[in-house]
């Protein structure tokens, strides 16, 4: 008899959404903030609303994770050691253009909120958010991002049609 467990197949902290399993139609959210406790209790309650969900405990640690993956929003704290939020909203922006950010803070200023936003923030909330305004922030960011990202294959197809290219 075999009494080995079943191993799961999806990385550990994804969930399956409202999508019949399709992993194409999943939100990814990237959680940037260096209080540990504050991110793990966010995941999960992300996670729970089906959301696939990596996180990162610094802005260098987020940049890599960026590189390696495609998100569709990051949740990124203002004020952290090492790379600040604004820093590393700077970096995300040249690294991932499309990607939106929302800016979390417990330590707002107006000043951060309009540097962030400049910098190409796609909004700014503060510590702490009732979850509901968070999920509805980070869905109506990645309908941002989708839109953004249509036009530009529009715009890309349209490009080719015109050469010739069809």
């Amino acid at each position: 008899m075999n009494h080995r467990k079943k191993q799961n197949s999806r990385p550990p902290g994804t969930r399956t959404p409202y999508n019949n399993g399709d992993s194409t139609l999943k939100i990814k959210v990237l959680l940037v903030d260096d209080e540990e406790q504050f991110v793990n209790t966010l995941a999960q309650r992300l996670e729970a609303r089906e959301f696939v969900v990596d996180t990162a405990l610094e802005g260098e640690r987020g940049l890599v994770i960026l590189k390696n993956k495609d998100m569709d929003v990051v949740i990124l704290d203002v004020l952290m050691p090492g790379l600040s939020g604004i820093d590393t909203l700077r970096e995300i922006k040249k690294l991932r253009p499309l990607t939106e950010v929302i800016m979390l803070t417990g330590h707002a200023t107006v000043e951060t909120a309009i540097e962030g936003m400049k910098l190409g923030a796609y909004d700014y909330l503060l510590k702490p958010t009732e979850i509901e305004d968070l999920v509805a922030k980070i869905t109506k960011g990645h309908a941002r991002q989708a839109e953004h990202e249509d036009r530009i294959r529009q715009a890309t197809v349209a490009k080719i049609a015109q050469k010739g290219g069809w």
